[in-house]
């Protein structure tokens, strides 16, 4: 098998160099192209594929279910054959090799008399490209191929294999000062990964993926320090599709309907709304919002398992939808006995396709997203044109806050950090401690469970959430919990309704991660459980390296357990 792929990869490329004209006059290619300033910036914009830039779905971690189905990681069948780690490294060295390309023709544009001011910001922009790509590889599959420069033969290429990823974060770092050394502190315009804020940003996340720290800190207190980025006022106006542009927005990918960048709603959105309700968020999730004391919601006086959207922080209701509150032009409610619902549109009552009792497949556990949802999701043929942030100023104060913590160098902007981001979160300043749970305690221990629960709560339906319990060696825990939702309809009628104990029949319990324990309910036979997550420690918290990249080269080896 081994020998007829490299045959056929080899035939490929054979037939690609030798019985193709690479060089047609009418076409770019790599001898005619990089020889103006336009075709070096077309270039250029070549590297923010989306692709290139996804962040990792969180459909792999304990805030998302999708009904009673689980995925490659979820289910802990991830193998080399695996289409997530598979795609993931192809776009990633898809990525690297563009760049290496780019960086192997600018002199050749300098003679060919392009701006030599233009190439060095260039030059820094690609290489910080480059660093980014590579750093997200370590974070997923440890040591990895370094591809530092472009691979002239396919022989030489079979002989490149991984190297310590201790050694890759060292180029890493030096890709990453070379462009901050270069790139001014803010540039206006299209989206690009050209300036100090979005290098330092960066580096603040590569370095505390793989526990650097100090480096992490430092990135992090450079991009506060440029006074570039700001907290935006209101969270919830984040996450509108009409929110293209932010000061809390370090980088973002943006879409475009009209130009065919987008993603279908209808799996997100209730069913009453013309959606499907089958991606939602988790009871997880929304047992790990504190309430508005600061306190979890098993120790707060404040909590009613029977209305289990009152007195929680505010980003809650903003990121999951609070029963009878409208949503998308309906009310949304999920009790049983609510056959039909308001259109606040007409003012109507409509068929409640939200109920269980009345559409078979709306949400298993009744929740349904609210973060990133809007009234426009329901137009354009359920399509949404939502920019896809994947750096904001809120994360870095919590990845400073982070590697102080870690570091033991707790001091008062450690605090101010992280009662930036949750007094924005109560629409309020830092200052106003009287309105919201402030923190104030400097014990390293309790501080690391409160930025882990921040990070929770602040970035849920954002894709951090997979690293972080991956990085915080979590994963073992809240991927081995069962996914729990409400009984079907009947039994939830006659169990629960005519109990008096909807919504919850009693309060979960909350561990030192914020993670709750429904089996309390399960064995009581209050809920359903919905399927089993698997997650193996031995092998799964790194990606199993490409079945098709051990094949073709002898000196790449797969990771443990694989």
């Amino acid at each position: 098998m081994k020998k007829i792929v490299i045959y056929t990869f080899l035939t490929l490329f054979l037939t690609s160099c030798f019985d193709m004209d690479l060089n047609p006059l009418s076409e770019g290619s790599s001898e005619n192209w990089y020889s103006s300033e336009e075709e070096l910036l077309m270039s250029v914009r070549s590297l923010y594929s989306t692709a290139f830039w996804a962040l990792d779905d969180d459909s792999y971690t304990d805030d998302w279910t999708n009904r009673d189905a689980v995925n490659d990681i979820t289910g802990g069948t991830m193998d080399g054959l695996s289409s997530i780690s598979s795609t993931f490294w192809t776009n990633k060295y898809a990525a690297i090799g563009r760049a290496n390309a780019l960086l192997a023709n600018l002199p050749k544009a300098q003679k060919l008399g392009v701006s030599a001011n233009l190439l060095k910001k260039l030059e820094a922009e690609v290489k910080l490209v480059r660093a980014i790509q590579h750093a997200s590889l370590v974070a997923h599959y440890g040591d990895i191929v370094y591809v530092p420069q472009t691979i002239p033969t396919i022989s030489e290429a079979f002989k490149i294999g991984r190297i310590d990823k201790k050694e890759v974060m060292q180029y890493v770092y030096k890709d990453f000062d070379d462009a901050i050394a270069v790139l001014d502190e803010k540039i206006e315009g299209e989206v690009r990964a050209n300036n100090k804020g979005i290098a330092y940003a960066f580096k603040a996340r590569a370095a505390l993926y793989v526990g650097d720290y100090d480096i992490a800190a430092d990135a992090a207190k450079k991009c506060i320090d440029l006074g570039v980025y700001a907290l935006h006022d209101d969270f919830s106006e984040l996450f509108l599709s009409s929110t293209k542009n932010n000061k809390e927005f370090i980088f973002t990918r943006p879409r475009a309907i009209e130009h065919g960048a987008y993603i279908g709603t209808q799996a997100f959105t209730p069913r009453t709304a013309g959606g499907w309700a089958q991606y939602v968020p988790s009871w997880d999730l929304l047992c790990a919002f504190l309430c508005v004391d600061g306190k979890p919601i098993d120790e707060s006086p404040l909590f009613n398992p029977r209305e289990p959207f009152l007195n929680r922080d505010p980003r809650c209701t903003q990121t999951i939808v609070e029963f009878k509150t409208r949503h998308m032009g309906f009310e949304y409610n999920p009790h049983p006995d609510a056959l039909t619902v308001l259109n606040f549109n007409t003012g109507a009552l409509v068929r409640n396709t939200d109920n269980r009792a009345v559409a078979q497949y709306a949400s298993y556990n009744g929740l349904v997203w609210k973060k990133w949802i809007d009234d426009t999701w329901n137009q354009n043929g359920h399509k949404a044109d939502k920019n896809e942030i994947v750096m904001r100023y809120a994360d870095v104060l919590l990845m400073y806050a982070e590697a102080k913590i870690e570091l033991g160098e707790i001091d008062q902007s450690v605090l101010d950090a992280i009662n930036d981001v949750r007094a924005r979160a109560y629409g309020v300043k830092r200052a106003q401690t009287t309105v919201y749970p402030s923190v104030t305690t400097k014990d390293a221990k309790e501080l690391r469970r409160i930025v882990r629960l921040e990070r929770r709560m602040e970035f849920a339906f954002e894709g951090l959430r997979y690293m972080d319990i991956i990085r915080w060696k979590m994963a073992e825990k809240v991927l081995n919990r069962p996914v729990y939702g409400m009984l079907d309809p009947a039994n939830l009628k006659k169990d629960v309704v005519d109990e008096g104990l909807w919504f919850f029949s009693e309060t979960p319990k909350i561990d030192e991660d914020g993670v709750a324990d429904f089996s309390s309910l399960y064995q009581n036979g209050k809920i359903k459980l919905l399927v089993e997550r698997k997650f193996d420690v031995n092998r799964q918290y790194l990606w199993p390296i490409p079945s098709k990249e051990i094949l073709i080269n002898e000196n790449i080896k797969q990771n443990a357990g694989y």
